[in-house]
């Protein structure tokens, strides 16, 4: 039960992790989930489970490698295999023999054997972390291609020679020429065992199709069963297992080309199913390395045979030497260009891997003896994992940002980002379009492209100002308005129940155009339903339109709100801009018209049925989530972001203004 709640929790943290990200994109996924799993380890009471290093291979590492084979471009890999290959086997190498030396002689009580496995483990770059950064960096496609194949493959030399220095340090024996015979046999034979198997794993589903089996379940549970047996069987065979499912992630791959249109079912929920267990499988990883330096750390810092100072300086000067040794290689035997190089180097973050190969260090040595130095070793790879995120995450995005020229430039760039954001909500609409909705979703249609249209000559030049101007004078419409509703109330004018439906509808839009006030005015309604229900004063879903007993009551109220609105928004000093003052006016004078005029109202209540409704709101939301992608993927910053969100706030305030008028939107 303690380990189910763990998990549990676990889950739950991921979930947080991503709502954090939405609105702090600079961090990267990875760090957040860090810093939550650091979080949840002093939680008092909570269960912890020692990091198994074979469990975490086989349930987290061996599909999220397959996965990462099947979607790697094979022919960017191809034409990158020289440079991919310089990467994956010839600089885990260098690494080993250059920093391993390095490490003893920086620490001393490591013995050199001992060393160069500290070397190795932290020699292969993490995909998962890459791949994170790469949303809000804006790395070129090569370099981007080059860190994917590297990643795919560096994994398995680093282990190899992790394996080969663990067992000359606890045996105190070494072989050159048995050492490098084995890999070639490690590594080969992982490679054919996966293609076979993969091959195998193909031609079984395809036997199955061809008996008439086109359960789209049962494929589904090979294809998620198939990494974690092949893995386990180059494991058993002693071969390497990544490099096994990499293999059979490619070949899955060639199948998905071949029959791209077989099983199109197959092909949808395949995508489904994968997407969420490799966004649990990414978090997990990160929430477990997170949950586990606290207990790295603790062994270091409570000792009082290491200086603190002195072992947090270690992680720097390693980093240093890994960076730097990563830079020159990459310089030499790619591209030797500097920026690339750079963003190369910088790009080689360490993760989960690297602290999951730690924990399989041994406790004791051939001669029951400790092994020297493990705990520090423990800790050097958990500050290297957390150093070179946090490098990359902030030097990489300087390196890659793009600059504008001047104003006009930032102009352009924040139209483009307005027409970008109303195309996806344009695009909704058309996916959205029935039969039933067919004459409202024409409607949008018209509303969007026009919108589309202005906002290709529109020379507003800050837009940000446009659009808080506009709000503060609709927000001085709306305190004339509650101020009327609450002296009708007051007088008696008006039943409780039209003056607390107009006072709903009030807080509604405010809230809408207002982000910072809507915690306040979420508790006010809150608090209104709380008293209802305590009072046992219920609403019944009525509909306010004429048809209800207290729309003349409603009418009136409105009417004279919107008098008074427009008569406060007359006596606004100069100071505001003409045009913005005049639109709020005529927003609400067209009000006014549709209530006196019973024949408009009835056509307007046709137009806001509650399809024209739901449609537009999705495709409002549409808005909003591609204005939450741009400012993810950083196409545009967050005062961009905050205008585009003010436009589309103030559409759907006015959306719901007219909608109150034909539902009860207080119950």
């Amino acid at each position: 039960m303690e380990i189910f709640l763990m998990v549990l929790i676990f889950l739950v943290l991921i979930g947080i992790s991503n709502m954090i990200h939405r609105f702090l994109p600079f961090i990267p996924v990875p760090l957040i989930q860090i810093a939550l799993g650091i979080g949840a380890a002093y939680v008092q009471g909570f269960h912890h489970v020692p990091l198994n290093p074979e469990l975490f291979m086989v349930l987290f590492i061996a599909p999220l490698l397959f996965n990462d084979g099947k979607l790697t471009p094979r022919e960017e890999l191809w034409k990158l295999r020289s440079h991919i290959l310089l990467l994956a086997l010839g600089l885990v190498f260098a690494t080993v023999l250059i920093a391993g030396p390095f490490i003893h002689w920086l620490i001393p009580t490591i013995p050199l054997s001992a060393a160069f496995a500290l070397a190795a483990i932290l020699s292969p770059t993490d995909a998962v972390a890459v791949g994170s950064l790469s949303g809000r960096v804006k790395l070129p496609g090569k370099i981007m291609h080059l860190l994917e194949g590297e990643a795919l493959m560096n994994d398995a030399s680093g282990l190899v020679a992790f394996n080969f220095a663990i067992a000359a340090t606890v045996t105190g024996y070494f072989s050159l020429t048995n050492a490098i015979g084995s890999f070639l046999v490690i590594a080969v034979g992982g490679i054919i065992i996966g293609a076979l198997l993969g091959f195998l794993v193909i031609w079984f589903r395809m036997l199955l199709r061809r008996l008439g089996m086109e359960d789209v379940t049962l494929h589904m549970l090979i294809i998620i069963l198939t990494p974690f047996i092949i893995y386990l069987i180059a494991e058993e065979l002693h071969v390497s297992g990544i490099l096994a499912v990499v293999a059979a992630g490619v070949t899955h791959a060639m199948e998905r080309d071949r029959m791209r249109s077989a099983s199109i079912k197959l092909r949808v929920v395949s995508d489904s199913t994968w997407s969420v267990i490799l966004f649990t499988l990414n978090g997990l990883v990160f929430i477990l390395l997170g949950h586990e330096i606290p207990g790295v750390v603790n062994q270091i810092w409570s000792d009082p045979a290491y200086n603190n100072g002195q072992v947090v300086g270690y992680i720097f000067l390693i980093t240093a030497v890994l960076i730097l040794l990563r830079f020159a290689w990459v310089w030499v035997s790619t591209y030797r260009q500097f920026k690339s190089s750079l963003l190369t180097a910088l790009s080689g973050v360490r993760g989960a891997l690297t602290l999951a190969a730690a924990f399989s260090i041994p406790l004791t040595l051939a001669d029951n003896r400790p092994f020297p130095e493990r705990s520090l070793m423990l800790f050097i790879c958990a500050g290297v994992i957390l150093l070179t995120l946090v490098i990359a995450s902030v030097l990489l995005p300087l390196l890659t940002r793009e600059k504008h020229a001047d104003s006009a430039t930032m102009i352009d760039h924040g139209r483009e980002a307005r027409i970008q954001m109303l195309q996806a909500g344009l695009r909704t609409v058309r996916e959205e379009m029935t039969d039933e909705n067919k004459e409202e979703a024409v409607q949008l249609i018209y509303a969007y492209t026009k919108r589309l249209q202005q906002s290709h000559i529109t020379d507003k030049s800050d837009m940000k100002e446009f659009w808080e101007a506009t709000i503060a004078v609709k927000k001085i419409g709306l305190a004339a308005e509650r101020s009327v509703a609450e002296r009708w109330l007051k007088e008696h004018k008006a039943s409780t129940r039209a003056a607390e439906l107009f006072l709903s509808s009030l807080d509604r839009v405010e809230m809408l155009l207002a982000s910072r006030y809507k915690i306040k005015l979420l508790m006010r309604t809150l608090w209104q339903n709380l008293k209802r229900l305590l009072t046992n004063n219920e609403p019944k879903e009525v509909p306010m339109s004429p048809d209800h007993p207290d729309w003349d009551q409603y009418k009136a109220l409105k009417l004279e709100a919107i008098r008074a609105a427009i008569g406060e928004i007359q006596t606004v000093k100069p100071a505001e801009k003409k045009e913005i003052l005049q639109a709020v006016i005529a927003d609400y004078r067209a009000m006014e018209h549709f209530l006196q005029n019973d024949r408009v109202w009835s056509r307007r209540k046709q137009k806001l049925s509650s399809e024209r409704m739901e449609l537009e709101l999705k495709a409002i939301q549409s808005e909003r989530n591609e204005i939450q992608s741009m400012f993810e993927q950083g196409d545009i910053d967050r005062t961009q972001a905050s205008q585009l969100r003010m436009d589309v706030n103030y559409r759907e305030a006015n959306l719901f203004e007219s909608q109150a008028l034909v539902e009860d939107e207080g119950h």
